[in-house]
């Protein structure tokens, strides 16, 4: 699998998974931390999320654009990894929430995340470059030795696999990363004579608002849910003390998970120095040689880069969507396994585990069908695989739909307003998110890599970077607004609703997408 690769392969994709790792950590927990320890709402805590996710990819623009002005990939790199340590050590102090802190503590962990965010945009694209060079400097060595056509055509294949071995990486980091944060909640928790419970700090924060006002439903649901956490760590004579020391030993866990991510900065950090030597320094593009062409010439250049923008626009048009449905992993479909799903055993962060062991598991798989049609003359085209991946992530929300409605799901501030016992009876397996994330991670494997694909095959020649910007900015696009989830969850009558929003979505941008399949394929040149 790593033969014939290059051998600063390997220890890249080490440090990428490391730093993966770290931040998956953070990942799995920020939603639902938000909420648990500054009592927002899941549609403010989205909305933070949603700014931070995006800022991650319109970063990388100022990160790549620092590298290449500076030619000092490998230091931009570096600075990247420890800004990001930073981010996560003023994450991990567990500053005790309260209403008179509660604005500056708040703006403390947006500093914070900006900083993880800047760190990763200094980080993220440049790493990926440096891999990219190493497979430049592959060919560029074999041309030079007067290797044969055939030769060079393979080691120029190498580097599809060569980027899915590193992709690999990435997804084992973000497969280990999601359970750190709740075991070590979980840990403090029973250390301080308590246990988890998901529903719990949200009924915490509402009884610390309203106190004696609080609905004697949700009082009662309160009152139950104390007495199953405690095992000796609680004062139930005074339940305002109660509410805040739970609180603040659940929150505290979850700041000490984040210990976990600088750790893994700086095992990330310690990786790359021991091997820096052995990566190469991205070249800098060489001057284009300057030609006359004629009038007729430039006309015919002129259409055919303003038909290649604009196939780029549409399919990047269509992908915006794909994320905006694609990342309520983040979002929706974590407070949906935390209130609507069985997670007594498995708290509903590790849930985002799912999606990378699918990956790991699914890409051998579907590259193998990929290259079976290949062979039998029915090889599929990258328009028409973004199709498909839309379909599939179509029939994901198609799946929660039906079951919403089976279930017959009221939206989430009506069910959290629910008994407990009524809550439990209506919950549903552990089964149901197994499928969902299924059915996302695949049509993941359809859009995201090929869309990567499609945008190197239809950038015009001295438009490269840019066009590979344009996809970071569509992603940050789509990821800007994946907060209406939360809302439409709480918001909307029914809870199936809400994923029938996403089905439209999903839908319509399918239908847009297989409407222009035979236009790009031309522009693409995979039809003629």
């Amino acid at each position: 699998m790593f033969k014939n690769h290059p051998k600063g392969l390997i220890p890249a994709a080490l440090s990428n998974m490391g730093e993966r790792f770290g931040y998956y950590i953070m990942n799995a927990v920020l939603l639902l931390f938000l909420c648990s320890k500054f009592g927002l709402d899941e549609g403010t805590s989205g909305a933070i999320y949603s700014v931070f996710y995006a800022g991650i990819y319109v970063l990388s623009l100022v990160g790549g654009a620092i590298a290449d002005s500076t030619q000092k990939y490998k230091a931009t790199i570096q600075w990247g990894l420890v800004i990001m340590a930073i981010g996560y050590v003023l994450l991990s102090i567990p500053v005790v929430h309260s209403a008179g802190n509660h604005m500056w503590l708040l703006v403390f962990t947006c500093v914070a995340l900006f900083l993880i965010a800047f760190g990763n945009g200094l980080f993220k694209g440049n790493l990926q470059a440096i891999v990219g060079q190493m497979y430049d400097n592959m060919e560029a060595d074999a041309v030079a030795a007067g290797k044969s056509e055939e030769e060079i055509k393979a080691i120029k294949e190498r580097r599809d696999s060569g980027f899915q071995i590193f992709y690999v990486f990435i997804n084992i980091g973000g497969l280990i990363a999601p359970f750190v944060a709740p075991l070590l909640r979980q840990w403090w928790l029973g250390v301080k004579g308590m246990v988890y419970d998901a529903g719990l700090p949200a009924l915490c924060h509402q009884y610390l608002k309203e106190g004696a006002n609080m609905a004697s439903d949700q009082m009662a649901n309160l009152t139950a849910l104390m007495e199953k956490v405690n095992q000796g760590g609680l004062d139930m004579t005074d339940m305002t003390a109660a509410c805040n020391s739970y609180l603040e030993v659940f929150n505290t866990g979850v700041h000490y998970s984040f210990i976990a991510s600088v750790v893994a900065m700086f095992i990330s950090l310690a990786i790359f120095m021991a091997f820096k030597k052995i990566f190469p320094t991205p070249a800098k593009k060489e001057a284009a040689a300057v030609e006359q062409y004629t009038e007729e010439e430039k006309r015919a250049m002129a259409k055919e880069i303003k038909q290649r923008m604009a196939a780029l626009f549409a399919v990047l048009g269509v992908c915006v969507f794909f994320w905006l449905s694609f990342h309520q992993n983040g979002q929706s479909l974590s407070v949906f396994a935390r209130d609507y799903v069985i997670t007594d055993k498995i708290a509903p962060e590790i849930w985002q585990a799912v999606n990378p062991f699918f990956v790991i598991v699914l890409t051998p798989i579907i590259m193998a069908i990929f290259a079976a049609l290949a062979r039998k003359g029915k090889a599929i085209s990258t328009p028409r695989k973004i199709v498909i991946g839309m379909a599939i992530t179509g029939m994901a929300y198609l799946f929660l739909v039906l079951l919403s409605m089976a279930y017959d799901y009221p939206n989430g501030e009506v069910f959290r307003a629910m008994g407990i016992d009524q809550q439990a009876a209506m919950k549903s397996q552990w089964w149901v998110l197994i499928a969902t994330y299924f059915f996302l991670t695949v049509a993941e494997l359809f859009i995201s890599p090929l869309g990567l694909s499609f945008v190197s095959k239809i950038a015009p020649k001295h438009l490269q970077g840019i066009c590979q910007g344009l996809w970071l900015g569509a992603t940050a696009l789509g990821n800007l607004f994946i907060w209406i989830g939360p809302v439409m969850l709480n918001k909307m009558p029914k809870l199936w609703m809400c994923w029938a929003v996403f089905l439209v979505i999903c839908l319509v941008a399918m239908g847009v997408m297989w409407g222009m399949v035979n236009w790009l394929e031309r522009v693409t040149g995979e039809k003629k």
